[in-house]
């Protein structure tokens, strides 16, 4: 005869079901801890998995346009350095015709002339850091001022001949749907100020030129008028300066509102994809306890058998 377990063939399923059941629990809380997410697939998110795949494509969309505007707010800030530059310039030109008139002296204006276009045709041709041309608009691939000398302007027919640079200025997209043109060209910025320098270079090459100490009633009537026209060269670069000041500034809020929509809608990201990690501690130290109180009541019912509940003069 055979002394059988107490414990029935139903209650070790039952304990096995349960010792299951924990492990898995043990597990998920592990993984939750480790990964700090509320799963590793999909299947964990369950009814969420839409909105968070929505709502991560809405941060990297707000992200992508956040890195643009950052590099466009950089080629304004870049721009507005340029447009002070040759604000400063297009008054020196004024000044050096005004004191030339006024001092009737005119020796030394063409050199100062001379200085002043290098330095404008440099400004103009300038490159960002991609190696495009920067007031080149759609041509960006080559110089936008062809000119390399007063000699070059006054062999082309107009001051406007010396620019080659494109008729769209570049655009940066800030949001779906809005863009701000942040990009500036060489013509719309210095085609006064050239035919202020050719004008004067004209001049000094024609049949009442010859600058020098001592100016004819031609030539101080010529520069009396180039100093209008100095003046309207300069405010074209003011303008300009002060147009860009203002992308600068929408470039500037546009990127503030893109990073707090990135934020927002990382926050809502991290609501749904990430586990509240004090709760999921908790969790896995009840798991392990839950785990570890299955497996004892299971070796103690496989340890049971009538042996234990017979006397000893019963035996």
């Amino acid at each position: 005869m055979t002394i059988d377990r107490i414990a029935t063939n139903s209650q070790s399923q039952l304990m096995l079901s349960q010792i299951q059941q924990a492990e898995l629990a043990l597990n998920k809380a592990q993984t939750q801890v480790t990964s700090g997410k509320v799963a590793t697939d999909y299947a964990g998110i369950g009814d969420k998995t839409a909105m968070l795949e929505a709502t991560r494509s809405a941060a990297n969309r707000a992200d992508a346009y956040q890195s643009a505007t950052t590099l466009a707010v950089n080629q304004a800030n870049l721009q507005d350095n340029q447009m002070s530059s040759l604000s400063d310039l297009a008054n020196q030109l004024r000044q050096a015709i005004t004191t030339a008139t006024g001092d009737n002296d005119g020796s030394t204006l063409m050199t100062t002339a001379q200085g002043i276009f290098d330095q404008v045709v440099q400004i103009l041709n300038s490159k960002d850091s991609n190696g495009n041309y920067l007031y080149g608009g759609d041509k960006n691939n080559q110089p936008p001022v062809t000119a390399t000398s007063l000699n070059d302007l006054i062999s082309m027919t107009s001051s406007s001949d010396a620019f080659q640079n494109g008729t769209v200025a570049n655009s940066v997209m800030i949001g779906d749907g809005q863009s701000v043109k942040v990009g500036m060209l060489a013509s719309d910025i210095g085609s006064g100020l050239l035919k202020t320098l050719k004008d004067i270079a004209d001049f000094n090459a024609g049949p009442n030129g010859n600058f020098s100490t001592g100016l004819t009633d031609a030539q101080s009537t010529f520069l009396s008028g180039e100093i209008q026209t100095a003046t309207t060269a300069a405010s074209q670069v003011n303008n300009a300066a002060a147009a860009n000041g203002n992308v600068y500034g929408q470039l500037k809020d546009a990127s503030a509102n893109q990073k707090a929509m990135s934020n927002l809608f990382q926050g809502f990201v991290a609501n749904i994809e990430q586990v509240d990690m004090p709760t999921a501690i908790t969790q896995l130290n009840q798991s392990q306890v839950a785990l570890q109180a299955a497996l004892q009541v299971t070796a103690q019912l496989n340890q049971v058998s009538l042996l234990n509940y017979l006397s000893p003069a019963g035996r």
